[in-house]
């Protein structure tokens, strides 16, 4: 489908790895610690992929408009970094993708909107992500997705034009990204998508259910 392909960017939580178990540890761990009963992981998962937002919305019932959340944010970004390696690991089938890339002459890279005070250290736990032509987080540009700064600045370190590239991403904001840079854009229905996903209406060339999926798309070209 994908022809011509010399660089495939990839959103990073709910698409390479499965961070959810982490996300909502941390989230979890402050609604306990004000006496509130513990909740299930599957009650954090589909909104991990809104980070603090998300996390502090189903633990506490917070918003970003309420007082109190920059407080509680922070106090969720320094219990994640406690855990996030407990748990978190690359959903199956994410290894063989990056390897099959790298055996193809295919360029890879991450950009995703977590900051990189998680991101290096995170990624530094698994072999896998070593091999990465670029690494872009959320403030490594002034803008963060879906602005289609930081997929620019992958491009440009990798030396890569849009034609050539395939962003995959697990959100809508993800397409709005890759469509305003210019690139291919592939939907991860595998990932953490929100209660009200409609992933039809998102601007994706294409969907994938599972990560070797990809490699079937690009295979065709």
């Amino acid at each position: 489908m994908f022809k011509g392909v010399r660089c495939v960017l990839f959103d990073l939580d709910g698409t390479l790895i499965d961070s959810a178990a982490d996300l909502g540890g941390a989230a979890d761990e402050m609604r306990v610690a004000r006496g509130l009963p513990s909740l299930p992981p599957s009650h954090y998962r589909a909104s991990a992929g809104s980070g603090a937002r998300g996390m502090l919305g189903v633990a506490l019932g917070v918003t970003p408009s309420h007082a109190d959340f920059p407080a509680l944010r922070e106090e969720f970004f320094d219990r994640y970094e406690q855990r996030m390696t407990r748990l978190t690991q690359p959903f199956d089938g994410v290894v063989l993708v990056l390897q099959t890339l790298a055996q193809s002459g295919i360029h890879w890279g991450v950009v995703t909107n977590k900051s990189r005070r998680f991101v290096g250290p995170l990624l530094a736990t698994m072999p896998a992500f070593e091999g990465a032509s670029t690494i872009v987080c959320g403030d490594t540009t002034a803008h963060t997705k879906p602005h289609p700064a930081p997929l620019h600045e992958a491009m440009r370190q990798v030396g890569a034009r849009p034609h050539h590239c395939i962003y995959v991403g697990d959100d809508e904001r993800d397409m709005l990204a890759g469509r305003a840079a210019g690139v291919a854009t592939v939907a991860a229905r595998y990932g953490y998508l929100g209660p009200d996903a409609v992933v039809a209406r998102w601007p994706a060339d294409a969907v994938i259910d599972f990560p070797a999926e990809l490699l079937k798309l690009i295979e065709t070209a």
